[in-house]
């Protein structure tokens, strides 16, 4: 990614003045279109859990907003790499000396030790969680040094430093206060098969785990963050407050990644991206970040709103995607999908629902990033008319005295296949009912029957893995360093992660040799390879690159506006003296 770019890309249309009052200067209120649903730092549901998440605990690295890249967490400095041979990477990490648990005791190898293993213990659902770390084979601690250890990597990808201390770390003592894990090795976890014989001492930890229920109970797990979280009013709020103590504040000059200055956050569940809006223009909301493209435009034209409001867009890495249930028999051929996906008038849809604040694409890589995006590859065309000429293609057939039957082929075992698609996106996104709109239409003058399925944000998700879908509608939220998708696109994570249940055995290979490509210059060639094959399966369809649109009260300081999800820095955030504003 071209950091200078993306910043020369950012903007901040500023004006005049007013804002809160005094008595909101200790706290700031952000927007959630969502409930988290869960506060498990193993496993993130959504965005908004994964922010929360954020302020609870702490990784290795952390995201710098300010620098757009990973920098020293839990760690005093990245780490140092040593390559062993062809095939191992060694990364030596040193934790600070000040990180402690809220109950003063220091942060240890032996916590690292233990989030790993648990990450691989049966038992619990991490199974996204699991296949992303794999790669970490060993952790050999430094007998001299409790805080210093190295983590044996299998491969050599170069992307194993920033991967390898992206993961929120654990309490030992809060979840295995004997240490039964430690007979463990890692190595053995990640390669224990599935019907192994039970274990009573994996079994326990798992039960402990559970029976804590972080994800709904966080204070059962305690961190090593700057915030707790105080109430959860599920749908409605989350309020989190700073704790009077944090280790963090004993550095002299903290990095961005460890400053904390709000004492209070709340984040407000507003699905309604209008009603979100007018809370912000009253003032009942501080922060409204990814504004929907029609809400910022109106806002920003607003004379008034631009009186107490700024204004900030950047690109994001995030892109929305049409999917197709791979598994369903009408859909399991690539003619079929790539059919349907001429289907999307993706120019029509960025003015309709984006107003033009989107970028198209040929893939799920940004176009921004030169060296991995495949832009050999044409951009797809509405063709309603070369839609129809594959469907035939792939063995489809309209009855020409009823052509409202719709399409009709013979399935291998000579049952009758019809042509008809249950569609699924959030209930809540205006976007994706208005790609769904389209798309059906579209669909339409064809003969082909097509049914929208609006669902609940809290149910969408495990809707999709339940396989109860034809075509989905979702925005896919990338990462510009990390680029191990084992556990959205390879076979053996489908019905998992994998909501298309897409993978061939090239796929496969592809997905596994980026997971340890060496060099950028290896990693780019793969990803395009990649974006190639997935154009020509077409288990999904790339629809368009949204860009990060942010609106804020005009007070507000250190947001560090950036393409890296969520896209600003809540806890690094600072409240302007309302009479130094221009």
């Amino acid at each position: 990614m071209k950091l200078s770019l993306l910043a020369s890309l950012c903007t901040g249309l500023l004006t005049a003045c007013s804002g809160p009052g005094a008595n909101v200067a200790e706290g700031v209120r952000i927007r959630w279109a969502t409930d988290p649903e869960s506060l498990d730092p193993l496993v993130q549901p959504n965005q908004a859990s994964t922010d929360a998440d954020n302020l609870l605990h702490l990784s290795l690295l952390q995201t710098d907003f300010a620098k757009s890249s990973y920098s020293p967490g839990l760690a005093d400095s990245l780490p140092k790499i040593r390559l062993v041979g062809d095939s191992l990477t060694l990364l030596t990490y040193c934790l600070r000396g000040a990180a402690a648990w809220d109950n003063g005791q220091p942060v240890l190898a032996s916590d690292v030790a233990f989030t790993l293993k648990l990450m691989q213990a049966p038992g619990l659902h991490n199974e996204g969680i699991r296949t992303q770390f794999s790669f970490i084979r060993e952790l050999r601690a430094d007998p001299n040094n409790a805080r210093r250890f190295t983590l044996v990597c299998r491969g050599q990808a170069s992307d194993f430093a920033h991967a390898s201390g992206d993961f929120f770390i654990l309490p030992e003592a809060a979840l295995d206060a004997r240490g039964t894990l430690r007979r463990y090795r890692l190595a053995d976890l990640i390669d224990r098969p599935t019907n192994a014989a039970p274990d009573t001492v994996l079994a326990a930890i798992a039960q402990r785990y559970v029976a804590a229920a972080p994800g709904r109970h966080p204070e059962r797990l305690p961190g090593c963050g700057p915030y707790r979280l105080v109430s959860w009013e599920k749908d409605h709020r989350l309020r989190f407050q700073r704790k009077p103590q944090w280790w963090a504040d004993q550095l002299k000059s903290p990095p961005l990644v460890l400053q904390a200055h709000p004492q209070q956050i709340d984040f407000l569940v507003i699905p309604d991206g209008a009603s979100a809006a007018l809370a912000l223009r009253r003032g009942e909301v501080d922060l409204y970040p990814e504004v929907p493209a029609r809400d910022f435009n109106r806002l920003r034209r607003s004379a008034k709103a631009q009186q107490t409001l700024a204004f900030y867009i950047t690109p994001s890495h995030n892109v929305v995607t049409a999917g197709f249930n791979t598994r369903r028999p009408a859909l399991a051929d690539r003619l079929t999908r790539q059919a349907l996906a001429l289907l999307f008038d993706v120019p029509a849809l960025l003015a309709a629902a984006q107003q033009g604040l989107g970028q198209r694409t040929v893939g799920i890589i940004s176009p921004n990033t030169d060296r991995n995006y495949a832009d050999s590859l044409p951009l797809l065309s509405f063709a309603p008319n070369r839609a129809a000429a594959l469907l035939q293609q792939a063995g489809w057939r309209q009855k020409a005295a009823d052509p409202a039957a719709g399409w009709m082929r013979q399935g291998p075992g000579g049952e009758v296949q019809r042509l008809a698609l249950q569609v699924r996106y959030r209930a809540d996104e205006t976007t994706f009912t208005t790609i769904g709109l389209q798309f059906r239409a579209a669909a339409a003058r064809l003969g082909i029957a097509v049914e929208l399925r609006p669902t609940e944000a809290s149910a969408f998700l495990s809707t999709l893995k339940a396989g109860d879908f034809d075509l989905y509608i979702r925005l896919v939220r990338g990462n510009p360093y990390l680029f191990n998708f084992t556990s959205v696109l390879h076979s053996e994570a489908a019905g998992e992660d994998n909501l298309t249940g897409f993978g061939t055995p090239d796929s496969d290979r592809l997905v596994e040799a980026l997971a340890v490509a060496q060099s950028p210059a290896i990693r780019g060639r793969l990803l395009r390879k990649l974006q190639v094959e997935l154009r020509e399966e077409m288990p999904l369809v790339p629809l368009f690159f949204q860009y990060n649109c942010l609106a804020a009260n005009r007070r507000l300081r250190h947001l560090y506006p950036s393409s890296l999800r969520p896209g600003y820095a809540a806890a690094a955030i600072t409240w302007a003296p309302q009479a130094i504003l221009p």
